[in-house]
């Protein structure tokens, strides 16, 4: 399916989870490797996000991270990351699945299909690291996520505080939270449902802080295309209103951080699709909306991938017939309050 094929580069990035054990426990973590009774620091609920959001973005490493679903789904990848001033780079090499290398430079992504000889370029806004956040921490964020202290453990050899971030309603999921005790860097993440399930779980394997990884070496990696097909993502920055599409409410604590229109598979048509991202500060939910065709659209339904659900709806109006893709790190129920939400204007 089209989605999914542009969805590789979507989720390329994106902090999934590894699921080891399954807790009903809402209030405990799960047991990981050195787990041991303490008190990390107390912090306020935006404090530990802020702290957690500059290490993601300030520290140099390199590491494997291992990355499953409680259905059993299970992946990992090698990550290099480097901070070098305002520039931040990248490299994360599948270690299973299809062979895939994927490359960020800030804004710019990616990634190399040796097996079809294919490289998939385009420009990102947003970093799809945890936690989410579009700028500098939002203190609403507080308005919809409890933090508490849980103790502390070891993850990757690596002494961790553990966090847990419990949601104020059912629209999103809660998170426990494995950071680095020195850098504040995400080691390890649950995400956990309303019955305190562990539904996805990741964590690093190895890790190793400041590690001699150059910014030229990865530039010079990322740009070395020779025998390869670029194939440009066609992105057009616009606004929901200007496609002509608003919601008739706000979803609570999920906000617009972009909006553009693209055309997927590399596809001209006249008329491409919206993308449309909204984020809590921790999870995200993207609308993509395009023309009907019955001929390509698969039948409505929803999917789900360990904590990632995704909804597929036909819309009717007076204009004309539209088909609406939800895809989201949320519960099921959020997805219907976009869809439910969602409007032509004109």
């Amino acid at each position: 399916m089209k989605l999914r094929r542009a969805l590789l580069v979507l989720s390329a990035f994106c902090f999934a989870q590894w699921a080891v054990a399954q807790t009903r426990a809402p209030s405990a973590p799960s047991k990981m490797p050195g787990a041991a009774p303490a008190e990390p620091p107390t912090l306020s609920t935006v404090d530990w996000l802020r702290r957690m959001h500059a290490a993601s973005r300030q520290r140099t490493y390199v590491g494997t991270f291992v990355v499953s679903a409680a259905t059993g789904n299970l992946s990992s990848s090698r990550i290099w990351h480097v901070a070098d001033g305002d520039v931040l780079m990248e490299r994360i090499e599948a270690l299973s699945g299809a062979p895939r290398s994927t490359f960020r430079r800030n804004d710019h992504v990616m990634t190399f299909f040796p097996e079809d000889k294919v490289v998939r370029s385009e420009k990102r806004e947003n970093l799809d690291f945890f936690p989410n956040l579009p700028g500098a921490p939002d203190s609403a964020i507080g308005d919809f996520y409890d933090a508490r202290a849980l103790g502390k453990g070891r993850v990757a050899g690596f002494d961790a505080d553990v966090l847990q971030l419990a949601p104020r309603d059912g629209l999103r999921f809660g998170y426990r939270v494995w950071s680095e005790r020195r850098s504040g860097l995400v080691v390890a993440l649950q995400t956990v449902d309303d019955d305190g399930r562990v539904v996805e779980q990741s964590a690093f394997s190895e890790l190793q802080f400041e590690a001699p990884v150059k910014t030229q070496a990865l530039a010079q990696m990322m740009g070395n295309t020779a025998g390869y097909r670029v194939e440009e993502s066609s992105l057009e920055r616009t606004t929901a209103a200007a496609e002509g599409w608003s919601l008739r409410e706000p979803v609570p604590g999920f906000k617009p951080v972009n909006c553009y229109r693209r055309a997927l598979d590399g596809e001209a048509r006249p008329e491409r699709t919206m993308q449309w991202t909204f984020t809590d500060g921790l999870a995200s939910v993207s609308l993509f909306v395009e023309p009907y065709d019955a001929q390509r659209q698969p039948r409505e339904a929803l999917m789900a991938l360990g904590a990632t659900y995704t909804l597929t709806r036909r819309l009717s109006d007076k204009g004309g017939d539209w088909w609406l893709t939800i895809v989201g790190e949320v519960p099921p129920k959020t997805l219907q309050a976009f869809a439910q939400g969602l409007v032509r204007t004109r």
